[in-house]
Protein backbone atom coordinates (compact mmCIF):
# COMPACT_ATOMS: atom_id res chain seq x y z
CA UNK A 1 0.00 0.00 0.00
CA UNK A 2 1.40 3.33 -0.83
CA UNK A 3 1.78 6.13 1.57
CA UNK A 4 1.23 9.83 -0.24
CA UNK A 5 2.49 12.84 1.44
CA UNK A 6 0.92 15.85 0.00
CA UNK A 7 2.02 19.49 0.89
CA UNK A 8 -1.11 21.14 -1.87
CA UNK A 9 -3.27 21.62 1.03
CA UNK A 10 -0.20 23.28 3.42
CA UNK A 11 -0.26 27.14 3.00
CA UNK A 12 2.57 28.50 1.37
CA UNK A 13 4.14 30.46 4.52
CA UNK A 14 4.73 26.66 5.96
CA UNK A 15 5.38 24.70 3.20
CA UNK A 16 9.27 24.85 4.19
CA UNK A 17 8.96 24.02 7.33
CA UNK A 18 6.38 21.20 6.61
CA UNK A 19 8.57 19.60 3.45
CA UNK A 20 11.87 19.84 5.83
CA UNK A 21 9.76 17.97 8.88
CA UNK A 22 8.67 15.31 5.73
CA UNK A 23 11.90 14.68 4.11
CA UNK A 24 13.86 14.37 7.11
CA UNK A 25 11.07 11.47 7.98
CA UNK A 26 10.73 9.77 5.09
CA UNK A 27 14.48 9.34 4.51
CA UNK A 28 17.23 10.50 7.23
CA UNK A 29 18.01 13.80 8.73
CA UNK A 30 18.85 16.18 6.45
CA UNK A 31 18.75 20.11 6.13
CA UNK A 32 16.59 21.02 3.20
CA UNK A 33 16.43 24.73 2.00
CA UNK A 34 13.64 25.52 -0.91
CA UNK A 35 14.85 27.87 -3.42
CA UNK A 36 11.82 29.43 -4.20
CA UNK A 37 10.30 31.96 -2.73
CA UNK A 38 6.92 30.70 -3.18
CA UNK A 39 7.02 27.14 -2.81
CA UNK A 40 5.55 25.38 -5.02
CA UNK A 41 3.24 21.96 -3.80
CA UNK A 42 5.57 18.96 -3.34
CA UNK A 43 4.72 15.02 -3.09
CA UNK A 44 6.59 11.99 -1.87
CA UNK A 45 4.81 8.91 -2.59
CA UNK A 46 6.12 5.87 -0.50
CA UNK A 47 6.44 1.94 -0.91
CA UNK A 48 7.89 -0.79 1.28
CA UNK A 49 9.72 -3.78 -0.49
CA UNK A 50 11.12 -5.82 1.91
CA UNK A 51 14.41 -3.65 3.13
CA UNK A 52 14.01 -1.70 0.32
CA UNK A 53 11.94 1.66 0.60
CA UNK A 54 10.66 3.09 -2.90
CA UNK A 55 9.62 6.80 -2.70
CA UNK A 56 8.64 9.12 -6.50
CA UNK A 57 9.65 12.60 -5.27
CA UNK A 58 8.18 15.85 -7.28
CA UNK A 59 9.26 19.06 -5.89
CA UNK A 60 10.19 22.60 -6.71
CA UNK A 61 13.81 23.59 -6.78
CA UNK A 62 15.66 23.09 -3.74
CA UNK A 63 19.32 22.31 -1.70
CA UNK A 64 19.84 19.08 0.50
CA UNK A 65 22.85 18.78 2.72
CA UNK A 66 23.72 16.17 5.31
CA UNK A 67 26.56 17.07 7.56
CA UNK A 68 28.88 15.00 10.26
CA UNK A 69 25.85 16.85 12.93
CA UNK A 70 23.25 15.09 11.26
CA UNK A 71 25.07 11.90 10.86
CA UNK A 72 25.14 11.29 14.43
CA UNK A 73 21.62 11.99 14.56
CA UNK A 74 20.82 8.87 12.78
CA UNK A 75 20.37 7.24 9.51
CA UNK A 76 24.38 6.91 8.71
CA UNK A 77 23.78 3.41 7.68
CA UNK A 78 21.72 3.31 4.78
CA UNK A 79 22.30 4.26 0.91
CA UNK A 80 20.09 5.78 -1.63
CA UNK A 81 19.97 5.51 -5.14
CA UNK A 82 18.14 8.20 -6.90
CA UNK A 83 16.58 7.86 -10.75
CA UNK A 84 16.00 10.88 -12.25
CA UNK A 85 13.01 11.87 -14.33
CA UNK A 86 12.37 15.31 -15.05
CA UNK A 87 15.08 18.52 -13.95
CA UNK A 88 18.84 18.26 -13.15
CA UNK A 89 20.54 17.35 -9.86
CA UNK A 90 23.88 18.18 -8.91
CA UNK A 91 25.56 15.75 -6.04
CA UNK A 92 28.57 15.87 -3.98
CA UNK A 93 30.30 13.76 -1.83
CA UNK A 94 33.90 12.71 -1.18
CA UNK A 95 34.81 15.24 -3.19
CA UNK A 96 32.74 14.08 -6.52
CA UNK A 97 30.52 16.06 -8.06
CA UNK A 98 28.31 14.58 -10.59
CA UNK A 99 25.10 16.45 -12.77
CA UNK A 100 22.27 14.22 -12.92
CA UNK A 101 19.74 14.70 -15.94
CA UNK A 102 16.84 12.51 -16.90
CA UNK A 103 17.85 8.94 -17.52
CA UNK A 104 20.85 9.01 -15.02
CA UNK A 105 21.00 7.82 -11.39
CA UNK A 106 23.67 8.22 -8.67
CA UNK A 107 24.01 6.71 -5.19
CA UNK A 108 24.64 8.18 -1.84
CA UNK A 109 26.12 7.16 1.38
CA UNK A 110 24.18 8.74 4.50
CA UNK A 111 27.07 7.65 6.49
CA UNK A 112 29.89 10.44 5.02
CA UNK A 113 28.61 13.94 4.35
CA UNK A 114 27.04 15.09 1.18
CA UNK A 115 25.49 17.68 -0.59
CA UNK A 116 22.41 18.46 -3.36
CA UNK A 117 21.27 20.73 -5.77
CA UNK A 118 18.52 20.55 -7.06
CA UNK A 119 18.00 24.08 -9.25
CA UNK A 120 14.79 23.43 -11.05
CA UNK A 121 11.26 21.43 -10.66
CA UNK A 122 12.00 17.97 -10.74
CA UNK A 123 10.78 14.51 -10.59
CA UNK A 124 13.20 11.36 -9.20
CA UNK A 125 12.51 8.00 -8.03
CA UNK A 126 14.20 7.21 -4.67
CA UNK A 127 15.64 3.67 -3.49
CA UNK A 128 16.58 3.88 0.00
CA UNK A 129 17.92 0.42 1.92
CA UNK A 130 20.25 -0.10 4.87
CA UNK A 131 23.87 -0.54 3.41
CA UNK A 132 23.51 -4.41 5.17
CA UNK A 133 21.22 -5.75 2.42
CA UNK A 134 23.61 -5.46 -0.29
CA UNK A 135 26.54 -8.19 -0.19
CA UNK A 136 29.05 -5.43 -0.96
CA UNK A 137 32.33 -4.35 0.22
CA UNK A 138 33.32 -0.64 1.44
CA UNK A 139 35.20 -0.37 -1.31
CA UNK A 140 32.39 -1.30 -3.86
CA UNK A 141 30.38 1.26 -2.14
CA UNK A 142 33.03 3.72 -2.67
CA UNK A 143 32.77 2.67 -6.55
CA UNK A 144 28.82 2.88 -6.60
CA UNK A 145 28.12 6.42 -4.60
CA UNK A 146 28.67 9.35 -6.06
CA UNK A 147 28.95 8.12 -9.81
CA UNK A 148 26.64 9.40 -11.93
CA UNK A 149 25.83 5.95 -14.27
CA UNK A 150 24.43 6.90 -17.88
CA UNK A 151 21.26 4.25 -18.94
CA UNK A 152 23.11 4.45 -22.36
CA UNK A 153 24.97 1.89 -21.21
CA UNK A 154 24.17 -1.54 -20.91
CA UNK A 155 24.35 -2.58 -17.17
CA UNK A 156 23.25 1.07 -15.65
CA UNK A 157 20.34 0.69 -18.52
CA UNK A 158 19.71 -2.85 -17.20
CA UNK A 159 19.39 -1.56 -13.55
CA UNK A 160 17.31 1.26 -14.35
CA UNK A 161 14.91 -0.45 -16.28
CA UNK A 162 14.44 -3.02 -13.19
CA UNK A 163 14.14 -0.50 -10.91
CA UNK A 164 11.93 1.56 -12.81
CA UNK A 165 9.76 -1.81 -12.98
CA UNK A 166 9.71 -2.56 -9.62
CA UNK A 167 9.02 1.14 -8.56
CA UNK A 168 5.73 0.86 -10.93
CA UNK A 169 4.46 -2.56 -9.70
CA UNK A 170 5.07 -1.40 -5.92
CA UNK A 171 1.44 -0.87 -5.18
CA UNK A 172 0.41 -4.15 -6.49
CA UNK A 173 2.81 -6.98 -4.99
CA UNK A 174 1.94 -9.16 -2.25
CA UNK A 175 4.74 -8.51 0.30
CA UNK A 176 6.57 -11.70 0.28
CA UNK A 177 7.15 -11.40 -3.53
CA UNK A 178 8.43 -7.66 -3.18
CA UNK A 179 10.39 -8.72 -0.75
CA UNK A 180 11.85 -11.53 -3.55
CA UNK A 181 12.38 -8.55 -6.39
CA UNK A 182 13.52 -6.00 -4.11
CA UNK A 183 16.64 -8.92 -2.99
CA UNK A 184 17.20 -9.19 -6.88
CA UNK A 185 17.57 -5.28 -7.29
CA UNK A 186 20.50 -5.26 -4.93
CA UNK A 187 21.78 -8.34 -6.37
CA UNK A 188 22.19 -6.12 -9.44
CA UNK A 189 23.63 -3.32 -7.74
CA UNK A 190 26.16 -5.89 -6.52
CA UNK A 191 26.72 -7.18 -10.18
CA UNK A 192 27.34 -3.28 -11.23
CA UNK A 193 30.27 -2.78 -8.79
CA UNK A 194 31.95 -5.83 -9.84
CA UNK A 195 31.84 -4.43 -13.11
CA UNK A 196 33.00 -1.27 -12.58
CA UNK A 197 35.99 -2.80 -10.59
CA UNK A 198 36.65 -5.09 -13.60
CA UNK A 199 35.63 -8.07 -11.67
CA UNK A 200 33.40 -11.21 -12.74
CA UNK A 201 30.54 -11.96 -10.70
CA UNK A 202 31.25 -14.97 -8.32
CA UNK A 203 28.42 -17.76 -8.31
CA UNK A 204 26.21 -16.98 -6.07
CA UNK A 205 23.45 -19.63 -5.05
CA UNK A 206 20.43 -18.21 -3.30
CA UNK A 207 20.96 -20.84 0.17
CA UNK A 208 24.44 -19.44 0.31
CA UNK A 209 23.75 -15.88 0.39
CA UNK A 210 20.78 -16.96 2.78
CA UNK A 211 23.32 -18.26 4.80
CA UNK A 212 25.52 -15.48 4.81
CA UNK A 213 22.60 -12.74 5.45
CA UNK A 214 22.10 -15.12 8.64
CA UNK A 215 25.59 -14.98 9.71
CA UNK A 216 25.88 -11.28 9.12
CA UNK A 217 22.81 -10.41 11.44
CA UNK A 218 24.34 -13.06 14.02
CA UNK A 219 27.54 -10.85 13.72
CA UNK A 220 25.53 -7.57 14.29
CA UNK A 221 23.84 -8.96 17.27
CA UNK A 222 26.83 -10.19 18.70
CA UNK A 223 29.45 -7.68 17.94
CA UNK A 224 30.10 -6.40 21.32
CA UNK A 225 31.73 -9.64 22.64
CA UNK A 226 34.68 -9.58 22.77
CA UNK A 227 35.23 -13.39 22.40
CA UNK A 228 33.24 -13.47 18.99
CA UNK A 229 35.42 -15.46 16.83
CA UNK A 230 35.22 -17.41 13.49
CA UNK A 231 35.04 -20.10 15.11
CA UNK A 232 32.03 -19.39 17.03
CA UNK A 233 30.14 -17.89 14.16
CA UNK A 234 30.73 -21.22 12.32
CA UNK A 235 29.49 -23.59 15.48
CA UNK A 236 26.39 -21.13 15.66
CA UNK A 237 25.53 -21.89 12.33
CA UNK A 238 25.95 -25.03 11.99
CA UNK A 239 28.80 -24.67 9.52
CA UNK A 240 32.53 -25.57 9.05
CA UNK A 241 35.09 -22.32 9.55
CA UNK A 242 36.54 -23.07 6.26
CA UNK A 243 32.36 -22.79 4.84
CA UNK A 244 32.38 -19.70 6.41
CA UNK A 245 35.12 -17.91 4.84
CA UNK A 246 34.08 -19.00 1.96
CA UNK A 247 30.86 -17.16 2.19
CA UNK A 248 32.71 -14.17 2.87
CA UNK A 249 34.22 -14.05 -0.63
CA UNK A 250 30.58 -12.91 -1.55
CA UNK A 251 32.09 -9.64 0.59
CA UNK A 252 35.49 -9.74 -1.16
CA UNK A 253 37.22 -9.88 2.44
CA UNK A 254 37.56 -12.02 5.16
CA UNK A 255 35.12 -12.22 8.03
CA UNK A 256 37.46 -10.83 10.46
CA UNK A 257 37.96 -7.68 8.18
CA UNK A 258 34.07 -7.43 7.84
CA UNK A 259 33.96 -7.41 11.45
CA UNK A 260 36.79 -5.09 12.03
CA UNK A 261 34.80 -2.67 9.99
CA UNK A 262 31.98 -3.45 11.74
CA UNK A 263 33.26 -2.85 15.16
CA UNK A 264 35.35 0.75 13.81
CA UNK A 265 31.94 2.25 12.36
CA UNK A 266 30.19 1.79 15.20
CA UNK A 267 32.65 3.21 17.68
CA UNK A 268 32.65 6.05 14.85
CA UNK A 269 28.81 6.56 15.39
CA UNK A 270 28.88 6.70 19.26
CA UNK A 271 31.55 8.69 19.53
CA UNK A 272 30.29 11.64 17.37
CA UNK A 273 26.53 11.05 19.32
CA UNK A 274 25.42 14.56 20.52
CA UNK A 275 24.96 13.33 24.80
CA UNK A 276 24.59 15.24 27.87
CA UNK A 277 28.00 12.79 29.40
CA UNK A 278 30.55 12.32 26.51
CA UNK A 279 31.52 8.69 26.18
CA UNK A 280 34.93 7.84 27.13
CA UNK A 281 37.16 6.30 24.13
CA UNK A 282 37.86 3.36 26.38
CA UNK A 283 34.17 2.87 27.35
CA UNK A 284 32.92 3.23 23.62
CA UNK A 285 35.96 0.90 22.17
CA UNK A 286 34.50 -1.85 25.67
CA UNK A 287 31.22 -1.64 24.20
CA UNK A 288 32.14 -2.52 20.55
CA UNK A 289 34.14 -5.72 21.70
CA UNK A 290 37.80 -3.80 21.85
CA UNK A 291 39.57 -4.54 24.99
CA UNK A 292 42.57 -2.67 24.32
CA UNK A 293 41.42 1.39 24.31
CA UNK A 294 45.18 1.95 22.92
CA UNK A 295 44.99 -0.88 19.98
CA UNK A 296 41.84 0.74 19.60
CA UNK A 297 43.12 4.15 18.90
CA UNK A 298 45.85 2.73 16.50
CA UNK A 299 43.75 1.32 14.49
CA UNK A 300 40.86 3.93 14.62
CA UNK A 301 43.71 6.24 13.52
CA UNK A 302 44.48 3.86 10.68
CA UNK A 303 41.08 4.07 9.32
CA UNK A 304 39.59 7.20 9.63
CA UNK A 305 43.03 9.69 9.27
CA UNK A 306 42.01 11.11 12.96
CA UNK A 307 42.47 9.76 16.58
CA UNK A 308 39.37 9.08 18.58
CA UNK A 309 39.51 11.65 20.41
CA UNK A 310 40.06 13.80 17.42
CA UNK A 311 36.97 12.55 15.84
CA UNK A 312 34.85 13.24 18.91
CA UNK A 313 35.91 16.70 19.27
CA UNK A 314 35.05 17.29 15.20
CA UNK A 315 31.74 15.97 15.52
CA UNK A 316 30.52 17.80 18.86
CA UNK A 317 31.02 20.91 16.39
CA UNK A 318 29.12 19.35 13.69
CA UNK A 319 32.27 19.78 11.60
CA UNK A 320 34.52 16.67 10.51
CA UNK A 321 38.05 17.07 9.06
CA UNK A 322 38.62 16.69 5.62
CA UNK A 323 41.24 13.62 6.27
CA UNK A 324 38.36 11.41 7.58
CA UNK A 325 38.23 8.46 5.34
CA UNK A 326 35.23 6.26 6.82
CA UNK A 327 36.29 3.08 6.03
CA UNK A 328 39.73 1.25 6.68
CA UNK A 329 41.86 0.84 4.01
CA UNK A 330 42.23 -3.00 2.53
CA UNK A 331 45.46 -3.45 3.87
CA UNK A 332 44.87 -1.82 7.38
CA UNK A 333 45.77 -3.69 10.35
CA UNK A 334 43.70 -6.43 11.76
CA UNK A 335 43.47 -5.67 15.30
CA UNK A 336 43.42 -8.56 17.48
CA UNK A 337 42.36 -8.35 21.09
CA UNK A 338 44.01 -11.85 22.12
CA UNK A 339 46.93 -13.78 20.87
CA UNK A 340 43.95 -16.37 19.62
CA UNK A 341 40.92 -13.76 18.44
CA UNK A 342 40.39 -10.76 16.40
CA UNK A 343 38.69 -8.01 17.79
CA UNK A 344 38.11 -5.62 15.35
CA UNK A 345 36.34 -5.38 12.01
CA UNK A 346 29.86 -2.25 7.10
Amino acid sequence: MSVVLDTARVPSADRAEYWHEAVAHTFIPLDVALLETEPAPATITNHRLGSLQVSLVQAGPQRVERSAGLIARGGEDHLTLALQHRGTARLVQDGHRVELRPGTFAISDAGRPFAKELPDPFAFTAFHWPRSAVGVSEEDLRVLTATAFDTREATPRLVAAYLECLSRSADTMEPQLASWLAVTALDLLAALADERRGRSVPEAPEAALATLARVKDHILRHLGDPELSPERIAAAHFVSVRYLHKLFRFEGMTVTRWIQRQRLDMCRRDLARPTSGRPTVAAVAGRWGFVSASHFSRAFRAAYGVSPREWQAWAGTGLTPDAVRPAPPEDGPALAVTPSRYGVAV
